[in-house]
């Protein structure tokens, strides 16, 4: 039956108003760049783009055939010569243009306790209050720290250590002692000489590096530390010559004879002779008031 009139239009207007509403249309996925594949949600390249990089890249360089070949590869990425210059001179730039809060000193293992705890305790009553730090290094370690900057100042030996290119405050002077054995004979001498100690049959004297880490021809052993001294010693295989200040460190197991003709040594404060911190001035004031030959 057809509606015509008013109410006809009434009734259209009525199922116009009723008609479901269409749904919106869901967003349509990322599109992955053409040179890549979705895989577990994640673009990847594709082999394509993955062979176009490699061709960039070059051939990679073939693996070393023999260990003569692999040392020549590590000698050729090791930092030359000039890169560690280039690094020291960075390390004092920095260290220079920081204010001056505290600085580091430079020490040999087990040497110089006794001044060393002096210097540290007459410094720190004094009214700088810069703070120091102690690095404690092997033999001849000092000088290298100084250059390159790990250290600002360090306690250095004359004659034994070299002192080139720096400036030196006199802390301490003493007389050798030889360390032997406690049961050797040598060891109930009240005094040595060091004719007495050049040539004792079983018992060679310890040999120390020089400055460039190669050591004097003899039969002694090679001393790369202060441990490894001190056992050696009290074994009975070697006897050493040192500072009276060694004293110290001795073990039970050890004898300490003076050496009447041995040179004396002089413990010195060193720094970089182109210094100019105030930091390190007030601390080589401090080294100055504390320098009494024994």
């Amino acid at each position: 039956m057809r509606v015509r009139g008013v109410g006809a239009r009434k009734l259209r207007c009525v199922r116009f108003l009723r008609r479901p509403t269409e749904p919106e249309p869901e967003p349509a996925p990322a599109q992955a760049p053409p040179d890549t594949v979705r895989v577990g949600g994640k673009g990847r390249p594709t082999p394509k783009r993955r062979d176009a990089e490699a061709k960039r890249r070059g051939p990679a360089p073939p693996p070393p055939r023999t260990q003569r070949e692999a040392s020549k590869l590590a000698k050729a990425n090791r930092p030359s010569r000039e890169d560690h210059r280039a690094a020291a001179a960075a390390r004092r730039t920095r260290r220079a243009a920081s204010p001056a809060t505290r600085l580091t000193l430079a020490a040999k293992a087990g040497s110089n306790h006794d001044l060393l705890r002096r210097l540290l305790d007459t410094h720190a009553a004094g009214p700088g209050g810069i703070e120091i730090d102690v690095l404690l290094c092997g033999l001849g370690d000092q000088a290298r720290m100084l250059r390159d900057g790990r250290a600002d100042v360090a306690l250095m030996q004359r004659p034994f250590d070299a002192l080139a290119g720096f400036d030196t405050e006199d802390l301490l002077t003493e007389q050798q002692v030889a360390i032997l054995p406690a049961g050797h004979p040598l060891a109930a001498r009240s005094s040595l000489t060091m004719a007495d100690i050049g040539d004792v049959p079983g018992l060679p004297v310890a040999r120390w590096p020089r400055p460039d880490g190669t050591y004097e021809p003899g039969p002694g052993p090679e001393i790369h530390d202060q441990s490894q001294l001190a056992q050696l010693i009290a074994l009975g295989h070697t006897m050493a010559v040192l500072c009276a200040s060694s004293r110290s460190w001795v073990w039970s197991a050890h004898a300490v004879v003076p050496l009447t003709d041995a040179p004396y040594v002089t413990t010195v404060l060193a720094w970089p002779a182109h210094s100019r911190s105030r930091a390190v001035a007030e601390l080589v004031r401090t080294a100055a008031e504390l320098g009494r030959p024994i």
